[in-house]
C-alpha cells in the first residue's frame, strides 16, 4: 500500500469535530465595562484565534445596543447575560431572536462586603457597630460612582436597616485603594462589592448576610448567541456549553489582569498557568448530524 501523503496523513488525523468549526470563522463578540466580562471575552478571543484561526472582533457597547445589533445579526455572541432577573428586560424583547444557552458561572453575589476577621455577620449588626466603620471622619459604607444599581441598592439598605452609616460614593478603583489600606492593617471597613470580581481570589472576604432580601437574590451568569448561531458553528457553541468557572477561576483571572493593566496580557498569562482547565473546555467532540 503506497504511504499517504503528508497532506492527506494531517486531514485523517483531525478529529470530526473540527470540520464542524464555522467555516467563516470572522466573529464579533459584544462586550462591556464590566470586570470579568472584559476578562472571559480577552480570554475567548486569545483562545480562539491563536489556536483555531478565528478572526475575532470585540464590540464594546451598552447593554441596550448589544441586544439590539445581536437581533439584527450584528454580533455573533456575548459571554454574559445575568437570569433569571438582572438582564430579563434587556432579553425580553428579542427572545425569539436570541438564543440563551449552557450557564458559565453560578451563584452570583451583590452586597455589603467585609473583611473575613471583622467580628459581624449581618447587615443589622452594623447598628450597634457603625463607630468601628469609620471612614474620613464618620461611620460610613464605601461605594463606587453614585450612579450604580448597587449604589441605589445601598441607599435602600440603609434607609431600611435604619443603619448609622452613610456611603462615600467613588470610583472602583479608589474604593478598593481604601479597602487595601485597611485590610492590611486589619482594620474595620464595609464596602459595596459584587461577585465575579477579581477581590474574592485577592482577600479573604463574606457578605453581610441581608434578612430583608435589600440586595435579591443569587443569579446565574449564562452566553447567549444570536439565535442561528448554534447552527452555524455546531463546535465552538458545544465549547462554550462546556466552559465553566468558579469564583477562584474567574477571579484569578481577572485579578492576574488587574496587577498586569492589560486584559490581553493578563488573560495570556492566566491561559499558561492554567492549560489543563483550559484543555478540558476545549476538548470537546460535536457529532455530525
Amino acid at each position: 500500500m503506497k504511504k499517504l501523503s503528508s497532506a492527506l496523513l494531517a486531514l485523517a488525523l483531525i478529529p470530526a469535530s473540527q470540520s464542524l468549526i464555522a467555516q467563516d470563522k470572522h466573529l464579533t463578540i459584544g462586550t462591556n465595562n464590566w470586570a470579568e466580562n472584559i476578562a472571559v471575552a480577552n480570554m475567548w478571543k486569545i483562545l480562539l484565534e491563536e489556536e483555531y484561526g478565528y478572526d475575532i472582533e470585540l464590540s464594546n457597547v451598552s447593554k441596550n445596543a448589544l441586544y439590539t445589533a445581536m437581533a439584527q445579526g450584528d454580533i455573533d455572541i456575548s459571554m454574559e447575560i445575568w437570569l433569571p432577573i438582572t438582564d430579563q428586560p434587556f432579553l425580553e424583547p428579542y427572545e425569539d431572536d436570541l438564543a440563551v444557552h449552557d450557564a458559565w458561572y453560578h451563584g452570583t453575589g451583590l452586597g455589603l462586603v467585609v473583611p473575613s476577621y471583622v467580628d459581624i455577620d449581618t447587615i443589622p449588626e452594623l447598628t450597634e457597630r457603625a463607630d468601628a466603620f469609620e471612614y474620613q471622619g464618620r461611620p460610613a459604607i464605601l461605594g463606587i460612582d453614585s450612579g450604580s444599581a448597587i449604589a441605589g441598592l445601598t441607599d435602600d439598605a440603609i434607609e431600611h436597616y435604619e443603619l448609622p452609616l452613610s456611603q462615600v460614593n467613588s470610583s472602583e478603583a479608589a474604593m478598593m485603594a481604601a479597602f487595601d489600606s485597611a485590610y492590611v492593617n486589619e482594620e474595620f471597613i464595609v464596602v459595596t462589592l459584587w461577585s465575579p470580581h477579581w477581590a474574592f481570589a485577592e482577600y479573604d472576604l463574606k457578605y453581610l448576610e441581608d434578612p430583608q432580601g435589600i440586595y435579591g437574590e443569587d443569579e446565574t451568569i449564562y452566553w447567549f448567541s444570536r439565535g442561528d448561531f448554534a447552527s452555524d458553528d455546531p463546535w465552538l457553541t458545544e465549547v462554550l456549553n462546556g466552559w465553566h468557572m468558579d469564583d477562584d477561576s474567574l477571579g484569578g483571572l481577572m485579578a492576574v489582569i488587574e496587577e498586569l493593566g492589560d486584559p490581553v496580557e493578563g488573560a495570556r498569562q492566566w491561559i499558561d498557568n492554567h492549560r489543563d482547565m483550559v484543555d478540558e473546555w476545549l476538548a470537546v467532540e460535536v457529532e455530525a448530524h
